[in-house]
């Protein structure tokens, strides 16, 4: 079947159907749900009952590129600072030292297995460094997994950073691969332009973008999801314009929004959580479809050899290597060595040499291919599992809430109080978003004029309002005495 544009959102809308349907039940066999949506996909493809041709990898590049903005700007939402700040040089180090590690113990192994040309092997190595922040995010929160001592936070953080650099690797390889004649040295200042363009980029256009949200006063609640989709997409693009890694800008602005104070946050989050779940189902289907399993037939024996050599060899080697001067238990360290999960990522990223039309291509495509699929099937179905080895998995009612269940969930309030506001007070004509309110309490109506109103983010207190504040206790209602309590300075 050849998609057109009559039959495209038919077959697309009864793929997706089929990948949700499948997808609920998929844990009642341990079975990830990513490795699923990729399996429909192949299903439906060329070699598949479905017969769907598509063999276009400049389109799955493109849908790649796009869905891999929503997945880590949902990601970067839901990060909280104050979890991953005791960690975030640890996590650092391995989204940049650990994947940099794992790019040349893997490109080595391939060099000496194969007969790739040493910067075809560093290329097929860089395209494999990182960790599938659509692979950890989905199945970490999926299982409900529990880890102690901010493991989940150091996991998450590494794979929501790391992309970038195994992105740099993987163009300076493939200039290399294309260009033999220049030296190695040669793309060491693209990976500085990108790195430290991508991070001033990322906190600009945070701040910026926060600005914009709180600032601009839109009529309907509905329209503030889309102008972060549009900050989201000019963050990226932007930053790639200028010669910056756009996938690091916008992890970071995501990371700096998510961790201020915004209009309508929670129906921002609500909204990027779906659309993170639909985007990994769309951008595994796509990469399902964009598969011949006839070809990988062949590659099955060296992907399995070189995939091993990943999980046991090359990803503990960079894990231990980059935390050494790091005070970590030993378990510790050996679990984030085994949550090296390779996902969508790095097949999205073997895309590139396909569309440059280097020799091996077909063949590198195919074994990255294996070893995402192999990645997934092993490590991410052994999880929890591991955990209990280790003992870094906590009780399930001890599971710490993110960030987006924080504002998500309904949780009650015990504690009440009004609260009169005088003249004279700072609260006063300025936006409910701009007091730095207390994260445990909420004005769950403002009483003016004899009217009672249902505040949002964008609402201007005013004098003589009376405020019905809700709290999780005592505690968070002193706490807002601070917001609203202090005179404007004469």
């Amino acid at each position: 079947m050849n998609l057109t544009i009559e039959n495209i959102l038919l077959v697309g809308s009864i793929l997706l159907f089929i990948s949700i349907i499948v997808g609920k039940t998929s844990y009642k066999f341990g079975v990830p749900t990513l490795l699923l949506f990729l399996a429909i996909g192949m299903l439906a493809g060329t070699d598949g009952i479905g017969g769907i041709n598509f063999n276009n990898p400049q389109i799955a590049q493109f849908i790649g590129v796009v869905s891999l903005n929503f997945i880590l700007f949902s990601g970067g939402l839901d990060t909280n600072w104050k979890s991953v700040k005791p960690i975030f040089r640890e996590g650092i180090v391995l989204s940049t030292l650990g994947v940099l590690l794992t790019a040349i113990s893997l490109g080595t192994f391939v060099w000496f297995v194969t007969d790739f040309t040493i910067y075809e092997s560093m290329l097929l190595g860089s395209i494999v460094s990182s960790t599938d922040a659509a692979a950890v995010f989905s199945i970490l929160r999926s299982k409900s997994l529990a880890l102690k001592t901010n493991l989940r936070p150091t996991l998450e953080l590494e794979s929501g950073s790391n992309d970038p650099m195994a992105y740099v690797l993987t163009i300076a390889f493939l200039t290399l691969v294309i260009h033999q004649d220049q030296s190695i040295v040669s793309i060491i200042p693209l990976f500085l332009q990108q790195m430290i363009l991508g991070a001033i980029a990322g906190f600009a256009f945070g701040i910026t973008s926060k600005f914009i949200i709180n600032k601009i006063k839109l009529d309907f609640e509905g329209l503030y999801p889309v102008l972060v989709i549009a900050l989201m997409f000019i963050t990226f693009s932007a930053t790639d314009f200028v010669g910056g890694n756009g996938f690091l800008a916008i992890y970071i602005c995501a990371v700096y929004l998510g961790n201020q104070d915004l209009i309508h946050k929670k129906t921002i989050l609500k909204m990027y959580d779906g659309l993170a779940w639909l985007m990994q189902i769309v951008l595994f289907l796509t990469l399902g479809l964009l598969v011949f399993p006839s070809q990988i037939v062949p590659y099955i024996g060296l992907g399995l050899f070189i995939s091993l050599f990943l999980i046991v060899v090359a990803r503990p080697i960079s894990v231990f290597i980059s935390l050494f001067f790091f005070k970590m238990k030993l378990r510790r360290r050996f679990y984030i060595s085994w949550v090296g999960l390779r996902g969508a990522v790095p097949i999205v990223f073997a895309t590139y040499p396909l569309l440059a039309g280097i020799e091996k291509a077909d063949m590198i495509f195919n074994i990255v291919f294996f070893i995402s699929v192999t990645s997934v099937l092993i490590q991410g179905t052994t999880l929890p599992i591991v955990a209990r080895w280790l003992h870094v998995a906590l009780p399930e009612e001890a599971k710490p809430l993110s960030e987006t269940e924080k504002l998500t969930l309904d949780i009650p309030k015990t504690a009440l109080k009004e609260i009169q506001v005088l003249s004279d007070w700072s609260a006063v004509n300025r936006k409910i978003v701009d007091l730095s309110f207390p994260k445990n309490a909420i004005i769950a109506m403002i009483k003016r004029n004899n009217k009672y109103l249902t505040p949002n983010g964008s609402t201007v207190i005013e004098a003589n309002d009376t405020l019905v504040i809700l709290s999780d206790d005592q505690g968070g209602l002193d706490k807002v005495n601070d917001c609203l309590y202090k005179p404007i300075a004469q």
